[in-house]
């Protein structure tokens, strides 16, 4: 008899809330093409105007304030490229070469920085020991004009929260005309933040992090930039999105991506207190174990826990676990299948052989105190049978 799923890999994504499935099923029924200017076309343009406007309100923006505007996209990964290459390359900002970033950025990230620097820009990745982000080696690095930064809010393996606020800020006190981008997939609804807190000119969302569907995702681009043309769009078209992104929009995940956002801010504090009060009990629950809770030092995302198994390989463990019905991961599902250590728990501050042996656990809402519990029998019961490596 097949054992019940628990589900502890939220980081990776997360199932359908009940508003984003309802949102998802009526859009549906509204076959229309947004860019059609008759009734079927003006129906499914107003079910993306509303989750626009539902984005921007979890952004803490009101509807139509003129601080900027969203674009919506693939995914999280698609906006994060646009805001990299297109702001790269948009000709109003080739006043520099230097672009800053950290060294554990998510993959979508950090090989858009490789390519980048292949191409002749000079990439600077500012190091994150302990889950904070160097304000030393930022400081060095300010002796020249930056073109663009790119820091994420919250690390998706380790739930680091870095003050990207405060070094944004610094940023454009000393280069005004740095563009700064903040990968938010991981921190959306989950850390308290808008647009202005982060100092931020660009912000990368995703809808399946927040019981959206997979495949759909915004950039949030702030009003001067737009205004400026200091981002060009990378698909080209019929210009869709302001111009921002062609092709014939995703309205159903449009409107579950919106949905979920609407529903998340209807819980407010009471959501990211229950997702804190779960890692809390995780942590009191696998304290005794043999194991070791990857702590950062400065602020965590309350929905993230990391922790380093005894010599005991993470993908082992995953198979043991997985037979009890237990889902985790070893790091960040877009790299799940490289044959390379986590470059975020190296920068972390772990070995290879620990980074090796290392699990990320992550909640919702949807949890509950007793998956926890069956995750600890069960590392529990595995930690005493596993062959340790050497």
């Amino acid at each position: 008899m097949n054992k019940p799923m628990i589900y502890l890999d939220n980081s990776a994504t997360t199932p359908l809330s009940a508003a984003a499935r309802e949102a998802m099923l009526c859009a549906m029924e509204t076959f229309g093409n947004p860019s059609s200017l008759h009734p079927a076309g003006q129906a499914a343009q107003k079910l993306t105007d509303t989750a626009r406007e539902q984005v921007l309100s979890g952004l803490g923006l009101r509807p139509r304030q003129k601080s900027g505007t969203l674009v919506f996209t693939s995914c999280g990964t698609e906006a994060s490229s646009l805001a990299l290459l297109g702001s790269v390359y948009a000709k109003e900002r080739r006043v520099a070469n230097r672009i800053l970033t950290t060294d554990s950025e998510h993959p979508s990230v950090s090989r858009v920085m490789d390519r980048l620097a292949q191409s002749g820009f000079e990439v600077i990745r500012l190091s994150t020991r302990g889950g904070v982000l160097s304000a030393d080696e930022l400081e060095a690095a300010l002796d020249r004009p930056i073109l663009l930064a790119s820091f994420m809010l919250v690390n998706n393996e380790t739930g680091a929260v870095y003050d990207v606020g405060r070094h944004f800020r610094r940023i454009k006190a000393v280069w005004p005309d740095a563009v700064t981008h903040c990968d938010a997939v991981q921190g959306f609804l989950k850390v308290p933040f808008t647009p202005a807190s982060l100092c931020a000119d660009l912000i990368s969302l995703s809808g399946h992090k927040l019981h959206a569907p997979k495949g759909v995702g915004a950039l949030y681009i702030a009003e001067p930039i737009r205004t400026a043309k200091k981002l060009l769009p990378l698909l080209l078209g019929g210009g869709q999105e302001g111009g921002m992104r062609s092709g014939t929009e995703n309205v159903c995940g449009i409107a579950a991506f919106g949905a979920a956002v609407a529903d998340a801010c209807k819980q407010g504090d009471a959501l990211r207190q229950k997702l804190c009060d779960l890692r809390s009990y995780a942590e009191e629950r696998l304290s005794p174990l043999e194991l070791r809770i990857n702590r950062p030092q400065g602020e965590r995302a309350p929905h993230i826990l990391n922790i380093t198994l005894p010599s005991i390989r993470s993908e082992t463990m995953l198979h043991a676990l997985s037979a009890d019905g237990i889902c985790v991961s070893a790091g960040s599902a877009c790299s799940s299948h490289a044959k390379t250590h986590s470059e975020s728990l190296l920068a972390f501050g772990l070995t290879p052989s620990e980074a090796d042996c290392s699990l990320r656990i992550s909640f919702s809402e949807q949890n509950t105190r007793a998956d926890i519990d069956a995750l600890a029998d069960s590392l529990q019961k595995n930690l005493a049978r596993l062959v340790r490596v050497r």
